[in-house]
Parts: structure tokens; sequence; C-alpha cells
């Protein structure tokens, strides 16, 4: 599976990178903000994007519909610091394929790994 990690922090970035390496999956690429998220998305053409809901310029969301109308296929995980159960409704309403709470184990990513398969 070929990822794209669209996330301003650069740790967590890190984080989902190693994650993803270790479960045998290959990072395509990264973003830090809206903008770039979607440009290098179209550019990439990854399997699943992991995307933080709260980004500089866009957010999340937007980002989310914009992925959608390219691709409209597209596996992606939301990663968000924001636990409510409205967010997570709409969330899945608009497709998201998992959503990931931070801060989340290995155990978390793995599971989440799983639904995408």
């Amino acid at each position: 599976m070929k990822a794209l990690i669209v996330e301003d922090n650069a740790l967590t970035r890190l984080t989902i990178r190693a994650l993803l390496e270790k479960t045998g999956h290959e990072v395509a690429g990264e973003a830090e903000n809206g903008a770039e998220a979607v440009k290098v998305a179209a550019e990439l053409r990854p399997d699943v994007v992991f995307l933080d809901i709260i980004l500089p310029g866009k957010s999340g969301l937007e980002i989310l519909s914009d992925l959608r109308a390219e691709n409209p296929g597209l596996k992606v995980v939301i990663i968000t610091a924001v636990v409510q159960k409205e967010l997570d409704k709409q969330l899945s309403d608009k497709g998201v394929s998992a959503i990931l709470h931070k801060p989340f184990s290995y155990e978390e990513f793995k599971e989440v790994i799983k639904q995408l398969a």
C-alpha cells in the first residue's frame, strides 16, 4: 500500500512513517498543509492518505472534499486529537476509511491498517 501523510507536526509525521514502514507499507510522500496535500496527492496517486483534521490553510474536511473530487475511491484515514462523536459521525458520513485518535498506540495503528486491507 502506497501512503501519503498529511500532518503539520513533524514528530507525528515521523511516527506514522515509521509505523507504516514497520508494517510493510510504502510512504510515497508527505505534506504539511492543505494546498501541498492536494498537489502531492494528485502527483503521487497514493492508495491511502493519512490526513490530520487541523492543518494550516485548509481544514482536513476541506482537503477530504478536494481529494474525493480528484479520486472518489481514495482511502482516507483521519488523524485527530479531537474526540467528539458528532465529528466522528460526520467523518464516517463523508466516507473516511478510519479515524485514528491522537495519541494512538501501535496496536491501534495496526487495527487501522487491517481495516484498509
